[in-house]
C-alpha cells in the first residue's frame, strides 16, 4: 500500500485515540508490527497558540516512521497555519479528523460535524491541499445520523479534492461506540473512490482484520480500542507462538512500554503515574486468576513503583495456562 509517495508496509496500523496514543505506545505498537503510527488528535487552535499540551502530542520517536500527525480543527486558516507546523516538525503524512463524535468536539464544529455542510468543508479541504506538501488524509465516519449516512459523498468530495487517502469508522456521530460497526459502508466507499482506504472498527485481532480486508476490499485496517493492553496484535504470527514465548515476549514489550513512559514525559512526573496507571490496568486482562483485585491494586496505588511492583508480582503467578488466556482473550470494542 501506498499513501502517495509513502510506503505503508503491513496490513495493520495503530489507530489515533486522545490521551492513549502518545509517542511511547505508538513506538511499541510500531515495534509490535503496525504499519505505521497516527498521533492523538492535535487541536489546531492550541498548537497555533504554542499550548504546551500540543506540543507534546508533536513530539514523536524516529523509529515511529512513517508518522500521520492528526489535526482537529474547523477553521481553515488556522488548519492551514497548524499544518505548516506539523510538517515542519516532521510528518510524514498530515490527517483531518472529520470523525471524532464527541459532543464537546462537534458543538465546536470540529470532528465528525464537518461531515455535515460538505461542499464548506470541501473548501477547507482545499485550502489545506495547497498548504500541505506531503500526503493529505482524512478520518471519516459513516455519517451524522441514520438519517445522514453520507460517508460515500464526503468520501468523494474528498478525493476530488486531492485527500491521498481515506480512513472510514463506519458507524456514526450519533453511535458513538455503541453497536456493531457496520462493515459493509466500509466497503461501499472502497467501491467508490480510487484512494487506499482504510478500515477502522471492532477488529480486535489480526484475523478480524483479516475477514474486513475479505468483506470490504479496504486497503488495511486500523485498530484501535482492541489495542488497550495488546500492543502484540499488530504482529500476525505472534498468536503462533507457544505459550511460554508468547509470555516472555509480552513481558518485554511491556518493559520496554514502561522505561519509555518513564522517558518521554520526565519532565512530567504525574504524567508518567498517570499512564503508567492507566496502561498497566489495560495490560492486566480480565479472566485470568486475580486480575480484578491486582487491577484495583494498581488504581489505588499513589506511587509508579507501586503500581509495577503489584503488576509484576501479579504477572509471576500466571501460569502456562494463564498465559493461555491471555492470548485468545481479546479487549471489546474498535
Amino acid at each position: 500500500m501506498r499513501i502517495a509517495d509513502v510506503a505503508i508496509v503491513g496490513r495493520l496500523r495503530l489507530a489515533p485515540m486522545a490521551d492513549v496514543t502518545n509517542a511511547p505506545f505508538r513506538l511499541v505498537a510500531r515495534e509490535c508490527g503496525s504499519s505505521m503510527t497516527t498521533t492523538e488528535e492535535i487541536d489546531a487552535i492550541s498548537l497555533v497558540r504554542g499550548a504546551v499540551r500540543a506540543r507534546d502530542i508533536v513530539r514523536h520517536y524516529a523509529g515511529e516512521r512513517p508518522l500521520a500527525m492528526q489535526l482537529l480543527g474547523c477553521d481553515a486558516d488556522l488548519l492551514c497555519q497548524a499544518a505548516e507546523m506539523v510538517q515542519e516538525a516532521g510528518a510524514d503524512i498530515v490527517d483531518l479528523n472529520m470523525g471524532c463524535p464527541m459532543p464537546k468536539i462537534t458543538k465546536q464544529g470540529k470532528g465528525a460535524a464537518l461531515m455535515r455542510d460538505v461542499p464548506e468543508t470541501a473548501q477547507l479541504l482545499r485550502r489545506l491541499r495547497h498548504v500541505v506538501q506531503v500526503p493529505l488524509t482524512v478520518k471519516i465516519r459513516g455519517g451524522w445520523d441514520d438519517e445522514h449516512l453520507n460517508a460515500v459523498e464526503v468520501a468523494k468530495m474528498a478525493e476530488d479534492v486531492g485527500v491521498d487517502a481515506i480512513v472510514v469508522h463506519p458507524r456514526t456521530r450519533s453511535q458513538r461506540f455503541s453497536g456493531r460497526a457496520p462493515w459493509d459502508i466500509i466497503r461501499d466507499v472502497v467501491e467508490a473512490v480510487n484512494v487506499p482506504v482504510t478500515g477502522n472498527g471492532d477488529v480486535t485481532s489480526p484475523a478480524e482484520a483479516r475477514a474486513m480486508i475479505e468483506q470490504t476490499g479496504c486497503a488495511d485496517v486500523m485498530i484501535g480500542r482492541g489495542a488497550f493492553g495488546r500492543p502484540w496484535v499488530f504482529d500476525e504470527e505472534f498468536e503462533c507462538l507457544p505459550a511460554g514465548q508468547q509470555k516472555s515476549r509480552k513481558a518485554a514489550i511491556i518493559e520496554r512500554h514502561m522505561a519509555l513512559l518513564a522517558e518521554h514525559f520526565e519532565a512530567s512526573p504525574r504524567v508518567v503515574l498517570n499512564q503508567t496507571r492507566r496502561h498497566l490496568g489495560w495490560y492486566v486482562e480480565n479472566g485470568l486468576p486475580y486480575s480484578n483485585p491486582t487491577r484495583a491494586a494498581i488504581h489505588q496505588a499513589h506511587e509508579r513503583g507501586e503500581m509495577l511492583d503489584t503488576f509484576w508480582d501479579w504477572w509471576e503467578t500466571l501460569d502456562s495456562g494463564g498465559v493461555d488466556g491471555m492470548a485468545g482473550s481479546a479487549s471489546t470494542g474498535v
